[in-house]
């Protein structure tokens, strides 16, 4: 396996992809094609976001059809988000993400509502935590989770971003004159989303 990053222009700035891609990757030289999976994707000013590793190739080729399903979604905020991914984490952590994939377009919903949902209600701090780590920011929706009170809570790639996303799915959005930010309208999170893939003891492929 091998590490490729790819730069795209979108409405938020310019995005960096990381991917891990296999011999028989778009890009990789190999003879049948395999998508790269995701292994994070970050905004200019990401929050904990990563460095350049010297040995990661740059190939845009190996991404562009994560490429192009992101520039569809900036067109249309309803858009399929369903890319492979290969991200690490613990089994409750990948749980936490799995769950972020369940939430559709247009809806939100509050940590502890995730908590319950997974099947741990005391598990509140420990889903939000576990939000925060999560490396592949619009496509596994961390965006769509709120505070108690519908407030804009902490997000890796700032606030405003936050909040453009969620409008741009189509849930109101309130600035307040103290700055602060918070849902005043989103439809029921009922509908399933796309699965995170197969969760093993440290890995999601």
């Amino acid at each position: 396996m091998a590490t490729v990053h790819a730069r795209i222009a979108s409405p938020l700035g310019e995005l960096l992809l990381v991917a891990e891609v296999g011999p028989g990757s778009p890009g990789s030289g190999g003879r049948r094609a395999a998508p790269a999976a995701l292994r994070g994707l970050y905004f200019p000013d990401h929050l904990r976001g990563p460095r350049i590793d010297p040995t990661w190739r740059e190939d845009p080729g190996a991404l562009a059809p994560h490429a192009a399903t992101l520039l569809a979604y900036f067109a249309d905020g309803r858009a399929s988000l369903d890319l492979p991914l290969a991200v690490d984490g613990g089994p409750f952590v990948l749980a936490v993400w799995r769950a972020l994939r369940t939430i559709p377009p247009g809806a939100t919903v509050t940590y502890a509502d995730l908590a319950r949902r997974m099947g741990r209600p005391a598990a509140t701090r420990a889903v939000g935590a576990a939000v925060a780590r999560n490396p592949v920011s619009i496509v596994v929706p961390c965006h769509r989770v709120v505070g108690s009170d519908g407030s804009l809570t902490g997000y890796a790639g700032g606030i405003d971003r936050k909040a453009w996303l969620l409008g741009h799915e189509g849930v109101a959005v309130e600035v307040t004159r103290a700055g602060r930010a918070r849902v005043v309208a989103a439809r029921p999170a009922a509908s399933s989303g796309p699965p995170i893939g197969r969760i093993g003891a440290s890995r999601v492929r």
